[in-house]
């Protein structure tokens, strides 16, 4: 019984640490007419996997751009809402991949981006060995994988909760200041009527003049 809880905590731990290590995950602002960059060291063969999202600000949209070391354009996207790209590092150097908010020139940017280095190490030293698992190692394998995806929907879905409130603020600005104007037409357009109704009615001043014989 403590074996197998002992086994348990390694798995738990592993988890954190495997969260900790691999890749990069940020969520920052991108002014108007800016632009900002972010770079990664990747070892030669590594499979990597950049995904992005806008949350915030005017169309939901920025430019996206990877290069190797040598400054070879790997991937470049113009005014996209989101995407994901994956590449196998071809040399050994440090990679660049840029944000840039430029062709916008009001309207500030909130970007999620998480960009993935290599794969998960493995929970125990040996499990690509050639005997099978036992019923514990691989009961914490399916825990492993099963927070992994859980991980992954609780940011898929705050990110939509994001997005969603974002565009509720913006209509509900949009409605307020609509509604005001509304109400001052309706001001406007009622004491034009109020002040012509009363011209109709009101007695005119006639004047009379005697002319002498």
């Amino acid at each position: 019984m403590y074996g197998s809880f002992r086994v348990l905590l390694q798995v738990l731990w592993a988890h954190l640490l495997c969260g900790w290590v691999l890749g990069s995950e940020l969520t920052f602002e991108l002014p108007d007419n800016a632009k900002q960059c972010f770079y990664e060291d990747i070892i030669i063969g590594t499979k990597c996997t950049l995904e992005f999202q806008v949350v915030t600000g005017g169309h939901y949209d920025v430019d996206c751009r990877l290069e190797d070391p040598d400054g070879t354009t790997l991937y470049k996207e113009m005014k996209k809402q989101y995407d994901s790209f994956t590449f196998t590092a071809a040399k050994n150097g440090t990679y660049k991949f840029c944000f840039s908010n430029e062709f916008s020139t009001f309207t500030h940017k909130t970007v999620y981006f998480d960009f993935q280095v290599g794969d998960d190490p493995p929970l125990f030293p040996n499990e690509n060995r050639v005997t099978a698992l036992t019923q514990m190692e691989s009961a914490c394998v399916s825990i492993h994988e099963a927070l992994k995806s859980v991980i992954d929907y609780q940011t898929h879905f705050r990110l939509r909760e994001a997005q969603g409130r974002s565009r509720a603020e913006d209509l509900n600005t949009r409605v307020a200041f609509w509604s005001i104007g509304e109400a001052i037409i309706l001001l406007v357009v009622s004491i034009s009527q109020v002040v012509l109704l009363r011209s109709f009615f009101s007695d005119k001043k006639t004047t009379t003049t005697r002319v002498g014989s």
